[in-house]
């Protein structure tokens, strides 16, 4: 494959990752993290940018990507959790998450009427039909995320970070109270937020058929190809991450703010004036544009080989239906159900793609996954609920006295302990069955 093609694809995945949280969320870790800021985007970058780049690694890596790895604790389990993985990235969380952000920043600030929803569903009408087109032919999307809308996303976006670091000029700020210990954790949960460990769940088949067009069929040749793409990709985030969280601690002193919409939206107006709010609305449409589009793909390729007997046309009109259905719900609605979700899914994705990496040590043996998941998720699950506002009661109480649960990671200890069992149950079936042969 040349040079160009690898060029391309880690621009279009780059593009895919891209999303609403990715410019929302570094520069309000920015503005609440003051003097702490580089141990706080250091954990950002941890899981916004590595976490993701290992998920398209490991599934590079595993031949049937990530249902081999989901079937590993059981091929029930595979097939939910991969449903819901892309239901929620897919057409019921993020796709309408990004074609509001979409909305609420590219359009609804040069807009003076009282109806606003009116204008919202058409926008949404015309958002999700370029959608739906492009989205069609999965053939073409590097040409046109990776050759035409990225670099246009990439040129705005260092033209904002370039003029806010030589106009501001504001020093840094005492943390806020979240920031103020633990950083580097608070950081690390906030990168949550991007979604694209889970997105790399979803963008691993997209970025491994477009590799597989370029008439690379090998599997240590598919590998080494994910990881260039890969490389391009988390390198341009992590620096767009620490430049966007660099506006934030620049922009402290400013005032208070709501959220990383209206810090940007502020910035860009101090910078540029009333043009700066073009800017700002290019950026956004373009990367929120780009992430439905690799997103609405990624589900249209996953459930046409899950479901045959549909057709990919069909089901990339039944996700853009759907997410032009609820982006018309509103932001709060749409984000009031992301961070319980994430707070669950996080932890199971992650030990997932851990194992995967150590699989060579227990030889696949599936009582370990198993065991590993089962108390992972419990615990993450009872995150996710506390999260959502749940009264945990008793269980709660339990929750807190885990090591790093004042952290958000009082996972980690119960997953070890679930490796632990699930290894030493694999010892014992194993020399089990061993001595049952030998006795036969």
């Amino acid at each position: 494959m040349k040079k160009r093609d690898t060029l391309f694809i880690g621009l279009m995945l780059f593009s895919m990752y891209f999303g609403a949280g990715n410019l929302i969320f570094p520069p309000f870790l920015g503005v609440q993290s003051g003097t702490s800021f580089w141990l706080a985007i250091s954990g950002f970058v941890l899981t916004g940018v590595g976490l993701p780049f290992v998920v398209i690694l490991a599934i590079s890596l595993v031949k049937g990507g990530v249902q081999t790895i989901g079937n590993r604790v059981h091929p029930v389990f595979s097939t939910i959790f991969m449903v819901i993985v892309y239901l929620s990235i897919g057409p019921f969380l993020a796709i309408p998450r990004n074609a509001n952000v979409a909305f609420e920043t590219g359009l609804k600030p040069f807009i003076h009427v009282g109806n606003s929803s009116l204008v919202l569903f058409l926008y949404s009408v015309v958002f999700f039909a370029l959608v739906y087109f492009i989205s069609l032919n999965p053939t073409n999307m590097e040409k046109y995320l990776g050759r035409f809308i990225t670099p246009i996303l990439l040129v705005s976006m260092v033209i904002l970070c370039v003029v806010g670091f030589v106009k501001l000029d504001t020093s840094f700020l005492a943390p806020s109270v979240a920031y103020e210990k633990g950083a580097f954790s608070k950081g690390f949960i906030e990168g949550y937020n991007t979604m694209d460990a889970l997105a790399s769940l979803a963008f691993g088949i997209v970025i491994l058929t477009a590799i597989g067009q370029k008439g690379v069929k090998d599997r240590k040749q598919l590998t080494k190809y994910t990881l260039k793409a890969g490389v391009i990709a988390g390198s341009l985030l992590a620096l767009v991450y620490v430049s966007l969280g660099m506006i934030g601690v620049k922009m402290a002193g400013s005032g208070s703010f709501d959220n990383g919409t209206d810090i940007l939206s502020n910035a860009s107006t101090v910078l540029f004036g009333t043009s700066g709010k073009v800017l700002l609305g290019l950026i956004f449409t373009l990367a929120c544009f780009t992430t439905v589009v690799g997103l609405t793909t990624a589900c249209g390729q996953y459930f046409s080989k899950l479901m045959p007997k549909i057709s990919y046309k069909w089901i990339v009109l039944a996700v853009t239906l759907v997410g032009f259905t609820l982006s018309n719900l509103g932001l709060n609605q749409i984000l009031k159900f992301s961070v319980p979700f994430l707070v669950t899914a996080y932890p199971i994705t992650i030990v997932l793609i851990a194992l995967t990496f150590f699989n060579r040590y227990f030889k696949n043996t599936r009582a370990v996954y198993g065991s590993t998941v089962l108390f992972t998720g419990v615990f993450a699950c009872l995150g996710g609920l506390s999260a959502f506002g749940v009264d945990l009661g008793p269980l709660q109480t339990m929750r807190e006295v885990l090591p790093f649960s004042s952290y958000g990671l009082e996972w980690v200890v119960p997953a070890i302990v679930g490796t632990l069992i699930g290894m030493g149950f694999g010892v014992k079936v194993t020399g089990t069955s061993q001595y049952l042969e030998g006795e036969g």
